[in-house]
């Protein structure tokens, strides 16, 4: 059922882990040419579903690192998305970003994945606007469910 018992404590059992982040990668695939909105709304369903069934497990701290890897998959997709310098640029600065920062990140030669974990772009892109935008969190939903609402 996707469970293991270890040290007297239910966790996800690792192959259930694997098959969330391929479905989680698929589901933020940097190619798929949909809206950010459409994107991160499909993913929010599938987080909920699979958060609501396998967080009754003790993995608070997998629940914080899982977080942090699926906003950087995001951040990924919003800068392979805007594909261009010049717009990188002017959306880095729309979001807040200092324009010498914004230009800094947006000439940047580095692939999507190591730019989603620069400063401009996680100042852009933070968790308070990931969250605006729908993005739900696990450690969230962990914490409602082991401690109530």
């Amino acid at each position: 059922l996707g469970f293991t018992f270890r040290y007297g404590q239910v966790q996800i059992h690792e192959q259930a882990l694997k098959k969330f982040k391929a479905n989680v990668r698929e589901l933020t695939n940097r190619n798929w040419g949909i809206s950010m909105t459409l994107q991160i709304h499909k993913l929010t369903q599938y987080l909920r579903g699979w958060g609501h069934y396998y967080l009754i497990a003790n993995a608070y701290q997998l629940t914080v690192d899982l977080d942090h890897w699926i906003r950087r998959r995001i951040r990924m997709c919003y800068w392979r998305q805007w594909r261009k310098p010049r717009t990188k640029v002017r959306s880095l600065m729309k979001l807040g970003v200092s324009e010498r920062l914004a230009i800094a990140c947006g000439i940047t030669s580095k692939g999507p994945c190591r730019s989603s974990k620069t400063k401009g772009i996680n100042i852009a892109l933070g968790n308070d606007y990931l969250a605006s935008q729908g993005l739900v969190s696990l450690k969230d939903i962990w914490i409602n469910i082991h401690y109530g609402r």
